[in-house]
């Protein structure tokens, strides 16, 4: 078994084999289709659906530990400000 490319309408009746020197047997096959992996075409669809049936969520995301704000040294000028 072989393969040759060729632009679309340039195809001869027939090719000779490689191997064994006889006509080969043309077939058709689908042009420059490049196989997509599973998991690619999962997250393609998976967005695709999503574009118009967004999943319903009940709750945020946790992002673990919660990020404490620096106790940043008060200035005078900071004094004056109103504390929550």
């Amino acid at each position: 078994m072989f393969e040759v490319t060729r632009p679309l309408g340039t195809a001869p009746e027939s090719v000779t084999c490689s191997l064994c020197g006889s006509d080969a047997r043309r077939v058709f096959s689908i042009p420059m289709v490049v196989r997509t992996s599973r998991a690619l075409v999962a997250a393609i669809d998976h967005a695709e659906k999503s574009r118009y049936e967004p999943d319903v969520v009940a709750s945020l995301p946790s992002t673990g530990a919660r990020k404490r704000t620096p106790v940043l040294p008060l200035t005078p000028t900071l004094r004056r400000l109103p504390r929550p």
